[in-house]
């Protein structure tokens, strides 16, 4: 848990990788997690890197499997999933997987032409039987037609019965009859007839009908209507314009009998190749079904695998040759605390390539900044989250997260305190946090849902700590609950004669005086006293009450940061900082808003019922305190007026020494002192190491040498780039923007008010107007109103209160950790600790039909 507080320390380290072990060292590193690596080819082209080949080869595989996945997800096969994944395989293994994935592959592609080869022959077996279906009727009314003009049916007509025949007539006596049958999409029928009308000039004659069924589209796969046609022509010109026609409207063109019995015997013969195929589709389905099953078996383990070979082969890439191309030199940022697990794994991956020169880790000096991590949990992580939003921390800053896992649930309780809707929000948040574990909702591809879920234990602390301010406050779906029975009693004022019956009907409104013995009977247990509910001034006290609550609690969080600062210039051994920047900012802080509080606190306690008139206010001897110190009035306590002359001279004390303090010393330091300093230690030399507690003495010692020379390092480059101006304009305006900012960065703590009264004030408007009016009407029609009423508000108190108002105390609290609370002392300038690792693989299929 140390690593919480501040992020972990790193280290910059060589890794020495046999050419033969570099594959398994790679890949137990994987593993293992631990170890950012460096890109120390940054200006060779991806395609012209050592391992560019064995990344193509992979790329290759990962399109086979993706196309195995999708057929066996058309086949609706349960893909196998795993909760461990497999360890990459072994380079004597590679060629394995590659020949079993191809020939898997070219088996299926072998099986999946065959089936679509013999869907697409069925197909064309039932349109054309379909076809011959339909045009027996064209056929049928076509001779009927004829036989009752000639008697019995003819090619062609005799030129007896015709006693005017122009020249037209004489030359279509001389050509053939042709037909041409076939089927054409509904939507293409009318373009389809004017097409051959114009074309053709009518020496065609078409004849269609619509399909009762319909028929797969080849083209698209859907069920489309298609016509039936059947067109008359004479001459072979008609015919190949009517022919280039049809292939133009992508009409399917079957062969047409030219008898009955021909027909017949074709449609007989359809029928039964049809009944053959439909068997030997099936047949194939089965033996596609099997070979997809037994891929299924293994493909989970092979994509797993792929993957894990393709991301070690691109890490390789990231690697250099040594001179003797026999070493792989690879620079890896890395956890100390690490280190030696990074060994073990070097060894590991040594032992299992079988080389006879083991890898190994060398830790190396540098200048440069080191990436940020900080270790997490289920329950950290998504309040490490929310301070990452803002900036991910500086290298071995203090961490804000660890205190925002409570005062950011506290901070938005405090605006949103209703016992009742946060036990609401805790019982929807603690249902994620059993059900962590289903596959349902750790799959998600809904964002909202999604965020609720990676932000479920914030949500369930959010909820108790809105139980506990709903407590204090006494409020529950805007209702006070009379748990421990009200201190004040009105009887009293019945037994002192102070109220009679003529005064309570005269009176719309009285006052309890508190001062008469037995109205006010000591303190409520816990929170506020449920009368408060029935008073007239009622939100005159509340409203004091919260404000007076938001300021303290504002200053409070504020100067808790300030004080944080402190740990941040000892970590780093500024120390120059604690007398110039700290000090100062934490007086400005105490000296102005500490004393309001103190002021407060005075007042609560100084002040009583009996003398509760006479208290002066707050708010006017704080503002005369700056705008009329020696007129401070009636005294809030004794020796008032010195205290605050006080107090005003370390405030103006404070800003000079803010502005000027810390330029003018680096400024010394860097010109006027420069031989007077820490003096560089060049190195130590090491006589002997006998035993285990000398060797880890002097490690750790080597350790401390490496990092005071960086700070060496730094301080010179310091010196070296040392600009006075630059130096004092960067202090100005943190200065100005802290002076500043202390006034409206506390006005900015309000909110907690403001908020915390909305939400109540919205809470009761929602009772009165929707579950008051269905608890008063008559018992006769009440039990049927009162279920649609109960439905709708508990519906309106789901996304009104609970979302919308949830949102905006959310949105509200991170601005008041952002703004108010993180800038005292948190830069959030650093960049995070990436480490190679397999863990972030995902374990299932997504609808995308990757893993």
């Amino acid at each position: 848990m140390g690593s919480l507080f501040r992020s972990e320390t790193m280290c910059l380290a060589q890794l020495f990788l046999q050419s033969g072990s570099a594959y398994d060292c790679i890949s137990e590193l994987g593993e293992l997690g631990v170890a950012e690596f460096r890109d120390l080819n940054p200006h060779v082209s991806p395609f012209q890197r050592k391992f560019v080949g064995e990344v193509k080869k992979c790329e290759e595989l990962e399109r086979i499997l993706g196309y195995l996945v999708q057929e066996i997800k058309k086949a609706d096969i349960p893909l196998p999933e795993g909760d461990i994944t497999p360890a990459a395989p072994l380079p004597k293994h590679i060629l394995d997987i590659q020949e079993q994935l191809q020939k898997l592959e070219m088996e299926l592609s072998e099986v999946m032409k065959n089936k679509e080869k013999l869907s697409r022959n069925l197909q064309e077996l039932i349109e054309y039987s379909c076809l011959l279906r339909v045009s027996q009727g064209f056929v049928h009314r076509s001779a009927e037609h004829e036989s009752s003009l000639y008697g019995s049916y003819e090619e062609f007509p005799p030129l007896e019965k015709e006693l005017l025949l122009d020249y037209i007539s004489m030359q279509r006596m001389s050509l053939k009859l042709g037909f041409v049958s076939g089927l054409v999409q509904r939507a293409k029928v009318d373009a389809f007839e004017k097409m051959l009308w114009r074309v053709c000039m009518g020496y065609t004659i078409l004849t269609y009908a619509e399909l009762e069924e319909g028929l797969v589209d080849p083209d698209t796969g859907e069920i489309t209507k298609w016509f039936v046609f059947l067109i008359s022509y004479w001459g072979e010109h008609i015919g190949q314009k009517v022919k280039k026609i049809c292939d133009c409207y992508h009409c399917h063109i079957y062969p047409y009998p030219n008898s009955v019995e021909e027909r017949k015997e074709v449609l007989q013969g359809l029928k039964t190749r049809i009944q053959d195929l439909h068997t030997v589709l099936a047949r194939t389905d089965d033996y596609l079904r099997q070979v997809l099953c037994k891929a299924s078996e293994s493909i989970y383990t092979w994509v797993i695998q792929v993957k894990k070979m393709k991301a070690i082969y691109y890490i390789l890439n990231f690697c250099s040759f040594d001179v003797t191309n026999k070493c792989l030199i690879a620079e890896v940022w890395c956890p100390v605390a690490d280190l030696q697990s990074v060994r073990h794994a070097l060894e590991e991956g040594s032992r299992k390539s079988g080389a006879t020169i083991p890898s190994f880790i060398n830790r190396i000096p540098t200048n440069e900044t080191p990436p940020t991590l900080i270790r997490t949990n289920k329950l950290t992580s998504g309040f490490q989250s929310i301070v990452d939003l803002y900036g991910v921390g500086s290298y071995r800053e203090v961490n804000p997260a660890p205190y925002t896992i409570i005062t950011f649930p506290f901070l938005f309780a405090v605006m949103f305190g209703d016992c009742g809707h946060g036990f609401l929000m805790a019982l929807f948040a603690l249902w994620m946090v059993l059900y962590e574990k289903n596959p349902t909702l750790q799959r998600t591809r809904d964002e909202i849902v999604k965020t609720f879920f990676e932000g479920r234990y914030i949500i369930l602390l959010m909820g108790l700590f809105s139980v506990y301010t709903g407590f204090i406050y006494n409020d529950c779906f805007s209702k006070s609950l009379n748990i421990f029975g009200s201190r004040w009693s009105v009887s009293a004022m019945f037994n002192r004669t102070i109220w009679n019956n003529s005064v309570v009907q005269q009176n719309r409104f009285l006052s309890l005086d508190p001062n008469v013995k037995g109205v006010l009977n000591g303190v409520y247990p816990f929170g506020i006293d449920p009368i408060w509910n029935l008073a007239n001034n009622r939100l005159s006290f509340l409203n004091s009450f919260k404000m007076k609550m938001s300021v303290i609690l504002g200053v409070t969080h504020m100067t808790f940061g300030i004080i944080l600062g402190f740990f941040n210039h000892i970590h780093f051994k500024k120390k120059f900082n604690i007398c110039l920047v700290f000090l100062p900012e934490l007086t400005f802080m105490l000296s102005m808003f500490g004393y309001l509080v103190f002021m407060i606190f005075y007042k609560w306690m100084a002040f009583s019922v009996e003398n509760s008139s006479s208290a002066p206010s707050i708010l006017i001897h704080f503002i005369n305190m700056f705008l009329s110190p020696n007129d401070i009035g009636k005294p809030l306590y004794k020796g008032q007026h010195v205290f605050q002359l006080f107090l005003l001279v370390l405030i103006f004390l404070s800003v000079p020494l803010l502005f000027f303090g810390k330029p003018l010393y680096l400024y010394w330091l860097n010109h006027g002192n420069q031989n007077i300093g820490i003096r560089n230690r060049k190195g130590y030399t090491l006589v002997r190491r006998e035993s285990e507690e000398e060797i880890s003495l002097l490690e750790s010692h080597d350790l401390d040498e490496e990092d005071h020379a960086e700070q060496e390092g730094d301080m010179e480059g310091t010196q070296e780039e040392f600009n006075f101006g630059d130096a004092f304009i960067h202090q100005a305006i943190h200065s100005i923007e802290f002076c500043l900012g202390c006034v409206s960065n506390t006005a900015s703590y309000l909110r907690l008010w403001a908020l915390s009264l909305a939400h109540a004030q919205l809470s009761e408007v929602l009772w009165e107007m929707v579950l008051r009016i269905g608890l008063r009407v008559d018992t006769t029609y009440g039990i049927v109103l009162l279920v649609p009423v109960l439905s709708l508000f508990f519906v309106l108190t789901i996304f009104i209160l609970l979302v919308m108002e949830g949102l905006s105390a959310f949105l509200h609290a991170l601005r008041l950790h952002w703004v108010e609370f993180q800038n005292k002392f948190y830069s959030g300038t650093g960049y995070k600790f990436i480490p190679f690792s397999f863990r972030h693989m995902a374990l299932h299929f997504d609808q995308d039909d990757t893993v």
